[in-house]
């Protein structure tokens, strides 16, 4: 499995978008690590990522060696920007990036200041072909019409925007409004294009979507709408600007006219590029595909038209609190209950009973150790591929001969004494998992287990949220009484950390995932006795 870092800057509230990375690295079989770098420790997106890195402003002097630092110490292979003050500074400090192996995923610094200067942002619209509203600079010299909109050269989020009904109200904004352009007032349907690049700046994805309902400048409520139109008009922009990576425009369409007047530019992810990515536009996972050296053409047919999204407010949990009594405990099953690597030695021992070869399971252990695909490579060898399905077959569904831990039994009966519920939570083949959970006696054990294909499939597996909500609602219990262990740093602690539920994380020298940092201060154990000492002190 490839492993990718990627650097966050100025994270914020960028939950969705860290979901969607996290999900696009599961689907593609990615290990993912996401650093997010914030200029405070409670940014809520900061839940979402493996790893936080407090970083000074970016107006301070030593922000970009402060980066570089970050990108040589936890050899971050991405940095990707998410807020407009970062783009300038960045886009100017490419080759110190690249110097130390790092890629910023950023377009080049003559491009950016398009975007940051209004003015500019009209004449490359009107280079491209395409109609932008004329700009002025000086409120003395706007010959109207009214209604005319007045806001800041280099603005965003529409702070400090103001629509102006006439020359008195005008005059008075152009006070208020430092270094202001004004245009004329586009009455109609407002639009934003998510676009999706290569690193050549060649398109992959290019979403219209109408802006339903907005707060703040970002969008609450939109519809995907693959206007033909816009999306050609948008392939010029790209042929012009060549993105590097991510860019959202912003239009008007005219309700008279029906004329496309495009407004503004930004080369990163908005606010809402998350939606274009629930219908179909999966930039998460062709950003991940570009990293592993894929190459990607123009996709289309994936996005799902007119479709409807609405976004809501969501809270997250910083910090857990003192003091809260526990009164149910969930559990990981692999790795954390049992040895994984026992139940693997047992397929392969499964294995070597039906092929009747000798020391077939060693073989295929010796492949697993070095992380090879130890079916496949012993088959090959042995030259009998075509029995790969069967192999297969009896690995995932085979009784493993397996243990629980030294010590779970006790701990569970003890927890059980002081009415403390026990619940599973656990990913994988359900036949598999079930055989497990049958074969450790855990099915006479907890009150409460799920395995998460059964839910519905592969996408309700951790770090998706559905399995702990439903085994809370089970329970009748807040989510701060309930506490989750697990051992996988990557995928466990997400979904339990932002619903409030505390989370132990066990450390285990004998598990796959013993090699782990830990990055978001995460409580760790290294045995099953300190585990026991945690949930029952």
């Amino acid at each position: 499995m490839k492993e990718i870092h990627i650097l966050v800057t100025g994270v914020g509230r960028r939950v969705e978008l860290m979901q969607a990375f996290k999900q696009a690295a599961l689907k593609l079989n990615v290990n993912l690590k996401l650093y997010g770098a914030d200029i405070t420790g409670t940014a809520p997106a900061l839940t979402y990522c493996d790893y936080t890195r407090k970083v000074c402003a970016m107006r301070d002097p030593q922000y970009i060696q402060q980066l570089i630092d970050i990108c040589i110490d936890d050899k971050i292979d991405l940095v990707m920007p998410t807020i407009d003050t970062d783009l300038l500074i960045l886009s100017q400090n490419v080759k110190a990036f690249e110097k130390i192996g790092s890629k910023v995923l950023i377009s080049k610094s003559d491009k950016i200041l398009i975007c940051r200067d209004k003015n500019n942002t009209g004449d490359f619209f009107t280079s491209c072909g395409l109609k932008a509203p004329m700009t002025y600079n000086n409120y003395i010299e706007y010959p109207g019409p009214y209604p005319c909109f007045i806001k800041p050269k280099d603005g965003s989020s529409s702070i400090n925007a103001f629509k102006v009904e006439n020359k008195e109200e005008l005059s008075v904004y152009a006070e208020q409004v430092e270094d202001y352009i004004i245009q004329p007032f586009v009455e109609g349907r407002e639009f934003t294009i998510d676009i999706f690049c290569d690193f050549e700046g060649n398109p992959i994805y290019i979403t219209p979507r109408e802006r339903l309902q907005v707060r703040s400048g970002e969008v609450l409520k939109t519809q995907i709408n693959m206007n033909e139109v816009m999306i050609q008009e948008a392939k010029l922009l790209c042929e012009s600007f060549k993105p590097c990576g991510p860019m959202t425009v912003q239009l008007i369409q005219d309700k008279n006219s029906g004329d496309n007047y495009y407004i503004e530019i930004n080369p990163r992810y908005g606010g809402g590029a998350p939606l274009s990515m629930k219908a179909g536009a999966r930039s998460a996972e062709a950003l991940l595909l570009l990293l592993c050296g894929k190459k990607i053409g123009y996709q289309q047919n994936s996005i799902c038209n007119k479709a409807v999204y609405s976004r809501f407010d969501q809270s997250v949990c910083i910090f857990e609190g003192e003091n809260q009594p526990v009164k149910g405990v969930i559990f990981d099953l692999d790795d954390t209950l049992y040895s994984e690597k026992q139940y693997v030695k047992s397929g392969y021992k499964k294995i070597e009973e039906y092929l009747q070869e000798p020391d077939a399971a060693e073989k295929m252990w010796s492949y697993f150790l070095v992380g090879e695909p130890a079916i496949d490579r012993y088959l090959e060898e042995i030259n009998k591929i075509e029995k790969k399905i069967e192999c297969l077959e009896i690995y995932r569904n085979h009784i493993p001969e397996i243990e629980l831990y030294e010590g779970i039994n006790e701990l569970i009966r003890k927890l059980k004494e002081k009415k403390i519920k026990v619940g599973i939570i656990t990913d994988g083949r359900v036949e598999g998992q079930r055989n497990k959970i049958k074969a450790l006696g855990l099915d006479k054990l907890a009150d409460d287990i799920i395995v998460t294909d059964e839910l519905g499939g592969t996408q309700f597996r951790k770090p998706n949220d559905i399995s702990f909500r439903i085994m809370q609602n089970r329970w009748r219990l807040s989510y701060q009484e309930i506490i989750y262990v697990g051992d996988n740093l990557n995928k466990d602690f997400l979904a339990p950390k932002q619903l409030g539920m505390k989370v132990l994380w066990f450390k285990n020298p004998d598990g796959l995932y013993s090699n782990c940092l830990n990055g978001n201060e995460i409580k760790n154990v290294n045995s099953i006795k300190e585990i026991q000492n945690e949930l029952l002190k």
